[in-house]
């Protein structure tokens, strides 16, 4: 009987290097890293924390929206009285403050820092509520004059002792606008009209206002980032 010969094997030759083989490993874990990476920036992007939803910081003087937006009926731009000519809305000086103060409770203590800021002339350092980063712009007149009313940016101001902010004020919350301002557009002489429901119930009305008003809102980078 013959005798039982091996099989010759043939010589193995390496395209890449051997510690090549662990790449499969750092390329999945990396792409597991940066998907959770990822979904944690995102969640805090949009987190109550980082949008400022809810903030409501004490003021110098506690002035309450809800009396005099609500009970007293005073229209928003008797304070902010820029609001339809300017990108900013104007903060009142004293002198509007003690058109009123002069005559009513005029030794409260509450109003002393705005007696005092009238009678020696510094202004009183109020804390900006609604406040945008510096590299996104914002016109207050564009918008109110394109029939966006107050109330969609701000809220029930009528409705608050101390004024919150509601609304996230993100890039993707004006975009959403942006690319359907219909929803949020009402006749021109109501934008001050806190209680006036828009026109998102009456799409007649909503498509309506968007021809009168030549509503065309951009989404471009341009727009907000100047």
């Amino acid at each position: 009987m013959g005798e039982d010969r091996e099989t010759p094997t043939r010589p193995v030759f390496f395209v890449f290097p051997e510690w090549t083989n662990r790449l499969r490993e750092v390329v999945a874990g990396t792409v597991v890293l940066g998907v959770a990476y990822l979904v944690l920036i995102g969640a805090w992007v949009i987190s109550p924390a980082t949008t400022a939803v809810g903030y409501m910081p004490e003021q110098p003087v506690p002035y309450s929206h809800r009396l005099h937006a609500g009970e007293l009926g005073i229209d928003c731009r008797y304070c902010h009285s820029t609001i339809e000519v300017t990108a900013r809305a104007a903060i009142p000086p004293a002198a509007v403050c003690m058109n009123c103060h002069s005559m009513i409770k005029t030794e409260s203590p509450a109003l002393a820092p705005v007696r005092a800021s009238f009678n020696e002339g510094e202004p009183l350092r109020w804390v900006r509520v609604h406040d945008l980063p510096d590299f996104v712009y914002f016109n207050h007149s564009a918008h109110v004059n394109a029939g966006v009313g107050c109330v969609s940016c701000h809220g029930r101001v009528d409705r608050m002792e101390v004024v919150r902010q509601v609304e996230p004020l993100s890039m993707g919350w004006c975009l959403d606008c942006h690319r359907d301002p219909a929803p949020r557009l009402r006749p021109r002489d109501r934008i001050t009209d806190l209680a006036w429901t828009p026109a998102n119930d009456d799409s007649e009305l909503a498509a309506e206002l968007a021809r009168e008003y030549a509503i065309t809102p951009s989404t471009d980078c341009s727009t907000c980032h100047r």
